[in-house]
């Protein structure tokens, strides 16, 4: 792992004083640096934290809030049908993959500036979140980056989780002109990946897993098949 002197925990955002705080990250990020959204409740609704499908996480450096992430377990399948896509890869049907497996939307990824090269602190949200994803039977993560934008996090997403591009398309609801790069990831595969490699972001990320957590992957690797790849 590597050395800091920050201390980090993530919150799970259950009340207005949580989505305070994830408000700070959203609007000096997505609001003041990027301007893709300028009102507070679609940054962060003020209806989220009661909302059963959907979950909000903030990072905390001590009890600063440095970065936030949002897990949509209630995909708006008809506005990704409705965008128009491009497929990168022909032999992926998005049409199948949509309707045969658990997909939860992850995304809302902001972490601020100065943080934004510590990998604690993100890797921190993904452990949030993908614990809280298998807790709730979800199998799969989807996501949309934009293609040229200088904070994207296309290669923690590609080179540490093992995200694949699928697919492109020029519209949806934030306001950048970029290109949208869709982008999948089989949870289960990503665990067998990690898990092969067992390096300090696999043990962090599984950190406080129960063995059953664990056998649920290993066992959805094994029925799909997934292969092992290589460190």
């Amino acid at each position: 792992m590597p050395s800091t002197k920050t201390e980090f925990r993530v919150i799970r955002v259950e009340d207005e004083q949580g989505r305070t705080l994830a408000l700070e990250v959203m609007r000096a990020i997505y609001r003041d640096e990027k301007q893709w959204i300028r009102q507070d409740e679609k940054l962060v609704s003020s209806a989220d934290h009661e909302a059963s499908g959907v979950s909000w996480f903030v990072v905390l450096a001590e009890s600063r809030p440095v970065g936030v992430l949002r897990v949509l377990y209630e995909v708006p399948l008809e506005e990704y049908r409705a965008y128009g896509f491009q497929m990168r890869n022909r032999g992926f049907d998005l049409e199948a993959f949509l309707k045969h497996n658990r997909i939860a939307e992850i995304g809302r990824f902001a972490v601020l500036p100065e943080f934004r090269r510590n990998l604690l602190a993100v890797v921190a949200l993904m452990r949030a979140a993908v614990a809280d994803t298998i807790h709730r039977g979800w199998t799969h993560y989807i996501t949309d980056i934009f293609e040229g934008e200088q904070h994207n996090p296309h290669g923690f997403h590609t080179r540490v989780m093992g995200f694949q591009e699928v697919a492109t398309h020029d519209v949806g609801e934030l306001n950048c002109p970029n290109r949208r790069i869709t982008m999948v990831l089989d949870l289960a595969q990503s665990y067998r990946r990690l898990r092969q490699q067992n390096n300090w972001i696999f043990r962090y990320l599984t950190e406080g897993w129960t063995p059953a957590m664990h056998q649920t992957l290993l066992d959805r690797a094994s029925a799909a098949k997934v292969p092992m790849v290589n460190a």
